[in-house]
């Protein structure tokens, strides 16, 4: 099970998306505000758990400090208990009180620790002070405590005695260790104080000198287990106090001379019970054996065979993750589940944008999968993330890898491109044993990675005669190919048509081959999860390359004369991609043509090559921010490349990109294509629509 800690009130999650659980300390999910406001109301404790016939103290509440001898007059005389009515953590408790002048300083000290200034007092009960855990209704561990004191030794003082106590590697301050550390401020000094003694008495050897009242371990308190020890009966009570109480979890304070006997034949009684009952004592007794009182929380809030995770598809590769992480989101919406889904232009939950930005980064994973809504998650895993943070998460159902190319080489110590599969297959590698690696079998890298992996297989494929693909489906395996002009999955001996290719809207009618393999990726991705057909076959055919599903990814505008394309292609491998379709466009292809200026130098050269081959005409244009290039050098590099191809081609420099591209804007000729993969997509699709395009094409 998942877990994180959250940024307020200590709280941890559990879980992920909609089966998450929280806990904050030992409070649940689960546990009632009425019964929390009733464990901390410890009168009002007491009236509920009389009526209902279980044996607690006899005492009263008041609020004045005149009315405190009557009080202890009514609860039979001295000795009494002194307490705060709504403390915790054993402040303000007086025990075994004898005398009017204790009782005096008592109440001063509950009253100061009382919010409302209310102080009970009761009877006091001979015994044995101990704590019973309830779980879910269910008895789980009985600890004896044993207020904090140390042992005379015959020749120490107090003071030296406690000192060799805190050596105990045990113990620690508050919290921090099993054990606290031992004290000797004025409230110890006061009780040693009633024992006749002080901080420079030697005690005898063997003799016991307590320096609390009460047997909190935060207050340096000792633990002895007891839970094999607890008599049926009291057991039978305890778990009956949790259901009146109406806490999931909850400590209840037994006193009682023997918890192996009845508690009518003791006189025992309970004095208080507590919601957010601490576990140290439990897990770490002093004495006896370790409980593990945390598996029954767990249980309680994950009963055997219900879900704790949502399922997560991770999605990477060098070019394409948007269009096919948004896609297979889109896939997984039609069964009518609320997907969270992360990209490089923002977070969505559903059909609404939770957070605006490049969000490919564990970060933007982690506000999917701790979202209290989400159904699904569909992540968009970038290089990036993946080497300052790694993943959100520990485990994917489903883990894609589109490809691998020539793209931030040079940066974050990833020089090559073996290196960059490297970080790509960790996606992959998160893959649980019993889920699905999605791995492009035309990429030599990607194929590779399977080699690696502990999860099962699925390939996709723009061959249906890839060797990989069809050993694999040989042997039982799951695939999804481009055959005979339509998206076919492969599973095992069987073959499934799942929609013709031109009928697709995303892969503009079959003349993005790009597109065809991006859609192959969200097929085989989403049908491996477990997604229906027909849900992927609905998903396929309602889903555009539009700027309102996929901004910046082949978004074709009819422009009347002319058509417009805006894509973030921004690397050789997604030049070429693009390069497939601009080759099947039937008239002239102008390129609006750029680079992020953090690329190498032989990275540019490489656009400029492409580029004269793709284009008929090319205007190269610089990024807004050069990322630390000099203005020009890109472009200057860019330039050098088109010339190594061709000599000839019809090309030129104009830097800023907005004056580029109203220039291919205006120059267009009829039935031409203008291809604009620009830095600012917004900025090129408002100079596009400043025009009044005839619709998204």
């Amino acid at each position: 099970i998942p877990w994180t800690q959250l940024s307020a009130r200590a709280m941890i999650r559990f879980g992920t998306g909609i089966h998450q659980k929280r806990v904050q300390a030992t409070l649940t999910d689960n546990s009632g505000i009425l019964g929390v406001e009733l464990a901390c109301d410890k009168e009002g404790t007491k009236t509920i758990l009389a009526d209902a016939g279980i044996p607690v103290p006899r005492g009263t509440v008041i609020h004045y400090l005149d009315e405190l001898e009557d009080a202890i007059a009514d609860v039979g005389g001295y000795p009494v208990v002194i307490k705060p009515l709504d403390g915790n953590h054993g402040r303000g408790i007086a025990i075994n009180v004898r005398s009017w002048q204790e009782a005096e300083a008592s109440y001063d000290a509950a009253s100061e620790e009382s919010k409302t200034r209310s102080v009970i007092v009761e009877r006091y009960y001979e015994g044995q002070d101990h704590r019973v855990l309830v779980i879910n209704g269910k008895l789980v561990a009985v600890a004896e405590r044993t207020p904090a004191h140390v042992v005379g030794d015959g020749k120490s003082t107090i003071a030296e005695l406690v000192d060799d106590v805190n050596q105990d590697p045990r113990r620690g301050d508050g919290h921090d260790n099993i054990l606290t550390r031992l004290k000797l401020d004025n409230t110890s000094l006061q009780w040693l104080d009633r024992q006749g003694l002080d901080a420079h008495s030697i005690p005898d050897e063997g003799e016991v000198c307590y320096l609390r009242a009460t047997a909190n371990l935060s207050t340096g308190g000792i633990a002895i287990d007891r839970t094999d020890e607890i008599h049926p009966e009291n057991r039978w009570i305890a778990e009956r106090v949790a259901k009146i109480i109406g806490l999931d979890i909850i400590g209840m304070d037994i006193v009682t001379s023997d918890i192996s006997r009845p508690l009518r034949e003791t006189d025992g009684v309970i004095v208080e019970v507590n919601a957010a009952p601490g576990f140290r004592m439990h897990v770490s007794p002093s004495e006896g054996k370790s409980r593990n009182v945390a598996k029954p929380v767990l249980d309680m809030l994950f009963p055997p065979g219900t879900p704790h995770s949502v399922p997560i598809i991770s999605i990477t590769g060098t070019n394409g993750k948007t269009t096919t992480t948004r896609l297979i989101a889109h896939i997984c919406k039609q069964t009518g589940q609320v997907v969270g889904y992360t990209t490089t232009d923002g977070t969505y939950i559903g059909d609404f944008l939770a957070e605006a930005g490049d969000n490919t980064g564990p970060q933007s994973a982690g506000l999917i999968l701790g979202d209290p809504t989400v159904e699904m998650a569909v992540l968009e895993t970038a290089r990036g993330g993946i080497l300052r943070s790694g993943l959100a998460f520990e485990e994917a159902n489903v883990g894609v890898v589109l490809n691998v190319a020539a793209d931030h080489l040079g940066i974050g110590d990833i020089d090559t491109i073996e290196q960059m599969a490297s970080v790509k297959a960790v996606v992959a590698e998160a893959v649980h044993p019993d889920g699905y690696a999605v791995l492009n079998a035309d990429d030599e890298l990607v194929a590779g990675m399977a080699k690696k992996l502990r999860s099962h297989i699925a390939y996709f494929s723009m061959n249906p005669d890839n060797e990989i693909v069809r050993g694999h489906v040989e042997n039982g395996g799951k695939a999804a190919v481009y055959q005979d002009g339509y998206l076919v999955v492969l599973d095992g001996g069987s073959m499934v048509r799942i929609a013709k290719a031109e009928e697709v809207p995303l892969t503009l009618k079959g003349m993005a081959p790009f597109m065809i393999a991006n859609a192959l990726a969200a097929c085989i991705a989403t049908y491996v999860q477990g997604v229906e057909l027909e849900a992927i076959r609905a998903g396929l055919a309602t889903f555009k390359a539009s700027v309102d599903q996929t901004p910046g990814r082949m978004n074709l505008f009819d422009l009347g004369d002319f058509h417009a394309l805006v894509d973030y292609a921004h690397n050789a491998a997604s030049y070429e991609a693009l390069g497939g379709f601009v080759r099947n466009w039937p008239g002239s292809c102008i390129g609006v043509i750029g680079g992020p200026g953090d690329r190498r130098d032989e990275d540019f050269l490489e656009l400029g090559r492409l580029s004269a081959e793709i284009f008929d005409q090319i205007i190269v244009k610089e990024d807004d921010d050069t990322r630390g290039r000099p203005r020009g050098d890109a472009a200057d590099w860019i330039c050098k490349g088109i010339e190594e191809v061709n000599p000839d081609a019809r090309y030129e420099s104009i830097l800023s990109e907005e004056k580029a591209i109203n220039i291919a804007l205006d120059e267009a000729p009829k039935d031409s294509l203008v291809v604009i993969l620009p830095e600012s997509v917004s900025r090129a699709i408002r100079l596009i629509k400043e025009r009044h395009p005839v619709e998204d094409a």
